[in-house]
C-alpha cells in the first residue's frame, strides 16, 4: 500500500494517460468524504438543524464553499509536488513536518477512540449488539482490511461501498421525513437569521469537515497510489471538490431527514440519543435500524480513515516505517479500540482536547502548503506555477481557519480550568 518518496527535486514519473475518476481517484475522493462522514459528524449535523431549523441550509451552503477553498489549495500543493504534507513542511521549515505529524497523529488517536465508540453504537441499534462486543468486532474487522494483500485496493472499494450506502440510506430517510425543501433552499442564500449561533455552527462543520486529518486523507491516499505529479492538476482538481460534494450532499440529506422531523414537532434534543431519535420518529423502526446501519458504516469508514492518514504522517520518517506500514496502522487500530474498551466510552475530555487540536491544525497545514505554493519552489512543485487566483482563494480560508484557532484555544483553556 506504501511506496518509497521520490528523490526531491528528482522530475515526476511518466504516468499513463487516466480517465475522468480512476479507481485510485474514486478510492481517494471517498477516504476524504467517509473521513469526515463520522459519528460527530452525524452528531453536529442533527443537533445543528434541531436548534437552528431550516436556517442550517445556509450554514451548510457557506461551509461547503470554504472547504473547497481549502481542499482545492492542499490536495493541489501535494498532488502537485507528488509528496506528503509532512515532507513538503520539513522542506520549507526543518522540523515543521514533525510538529505536524505529531498533532496529526495525536488528534487521529484520540478521535478514533470516538470511531470505535460511534461503530459498538450503529451495531447495538441495527442489532442490539453490546456496545463492547460491537467496538471489538469492528476493530477487528478494520484490521483485518490492513493485513491483507493490496490493502490499498480492498481499501479503496469498501469506503466507496461504505460511501455509496450511507447517502442511499440517508436519502430514504429524508424522503420518508417529508422535509420543507422549498423553505430550506430560500434559507440556504437568504436565511431569517444570521446571528452568533448561525455563524458558530458554520465554523464547527468547517473544521469537521477539513480539519485535523481529513483534509490530507485524499491527498496522501494519491500521492500513494501514484497519481500525483504537476500532468495530474485536472484530476487531482475534480478529485478534490468532488469529495467535498459528496460530503455535502451526505450533510444535505442528513439535514433533510432530520428537518422533516423537527418540523413536525418532534422534540429530539430530549431524548438520549437524538440522531437515533430522529431516524426512528422519520421511519419508526425501519429507521432505527437504518441508523444502525449509517452510523456504523460512518464510523467503520472514519476508523480507517483516520488511522490510515494518521499513519501515513509518520511512514517516511525511516524505511522501517514505510516497510511495516501496514502493521503500524492495524496497531493503531488496535490501541484506540483498547482504550474505548478499557473505558466503555469514548473520553470526553480527550475528544474536546482533539478537536480544539483539530482546529489548530488547519491553519498550520494549511498556511504551510499555502507557502509551498507561494514560493513556487521548482524542486517541490517541479516547476509548476501556481494560479494566483487560487493562491488568494486559499489565503482567504486560511484566515477564516485563524479565526477557528483562536475558537479553539478558547476551548483549552476552558478545558483545563
Amino acid at each position: 500500500m506504501s511506496r518509497t518518496p521520490e528523490t526531491p527535486g528528482a522530475p515526476p514519473r511518466p504516468r499513463a494517460r487516466r480517465v475522468f475518476l480512476s479507481s485510485g481517484l474514486l478510492g481517494a475522493m471517498f477516504l476524504m468524504a467517509t473521513s469526515a462522514i463520522g459519528p460527530g459528524f452525524i452528531t453536529q449535523t442533527t443537533n445543528f438543524t434541531a436548534t437552528l431549523g431550516a436556517t442550517f441550509a445556509f450554514a451548510i451552503l457557506a461551509s461547503i464553499l470554504v472547504d473547497i477553498a481549502v481542499q482545492l489549495n492542499i490536495w493541489r500543493v501535494i498532488g502537485v509536488a507528488d509528496a506528503r504534507a509532512q515532507d513538503l513542511a520539513n522542506r520549507v521549515l526543518p522540523g515543521a513536518g514533525y510538529v505536524l505529524a505529531a498533532l496529526i497523529v495525536f488528534g487521529g488517536l484520540v478521535f478514533n477512540v470516538g470511531n470505535i465508540a460511534g461503530t459498538a453504537l450503529g451495531l447495538d441499534a441495527l442489532a442490539g449488539v453490546d456496545v463492547k462486543i460491537g467496538g471489538a468486532v469492528s476493530a477487528v474487522i478494520a484490521i483485518a482490511l490492513f493485513l491483507i494483500k493490496r490493502a490499498g485496493a480492498a481499501m479503496d472499494r469498501i469506503l466507496i461501498v461504505l460511501g455509496l450506502l450511507m447517502i442511499g440510506m440517508t436519502l430514504y430517510a429524508a424522503a420518508v421525513s417529508d422535509p420543507p425543501i422549498g423553505e430550506a433552499l430560500r434559507q440556504s442564500v437568504l436565511p431569517d437569521r444570521l446571528d452568533g449561533d448561525v455563524f458558530l455552527a458554520t465554523v464547527t462543520i468547517i473544521g469537521g469537515t477539513v480539519g485535523g486529518y481529513i483534509t490530507y486523507a485524499g491527498a496522501h491516499r494519491l500521492v500513494d497510489a501514484g497519481l500525483g505529479g504537476p500532468d495530474s492538476v485536472k484530476q487531482v482538481t475534480r478529485t478534490s471538490v468532488t469529495g467535498i460534494l459528496v460530503t455535502g450532499l451526505m450533510r444535505i440529506l442528513l439535514f433533510l431527514a432530520v428537518l422533516g422531523v423537527v418540523t413536525g414537532g418532534a422534540a429530539i434534543l430530549d431524548a438520549p440519543n437524538p440522531p437515533a431519535e430522529a431516524f426512528t420518529q422519520a421511519a419508526g423502526e425501519v429507521g432505527l435500524r437504518l441508523f444502525g446501519v449509517i452510523m456504523w458504516a460512518a464510523a467503520i469508514s472514519s476508523v480507517i480513515g483516520a488511522s490510515y492518514t494518521s499513519v501515513s504522517f509518520v511512514a517516511t520518517f525511516h524505511p522501517w516505517l514505510t516497510k511495516y506500514r501496514s502493521w503500524l496502522v492495524a496497531a493503531f487500530i488496535a490501541v484506540s479500540a483498547a482504550i474505548y474498551l478499557m473505558r466503555g466510552e469514548a473520553p470526553t475530555t480527550l475528544l474536546i482536547l482533539a478537536g480544539a487540536i483539530n482546529g489548530l491544525i488547519l491553519p498550520v497545514g494549511l498556511g504551510i502548503m499555502l507557502w509551498v505554493a507561494a514560493r513556487r519552489t521548482r524542486d517541490l512543485m517541479h516547476g509548476y506555477r501556481y494560479p494566483r487566483w487560487l493562491l488568494a482563494v486559499g489565503v482567504a480560508a486560511w484566515l477564516l481557519t485563524v479565526y477557528i484557532a483562536a475558537n479553539s484555544l478558547t476551548g483549552i483553556a476552558d478545558l483545563w480550568q
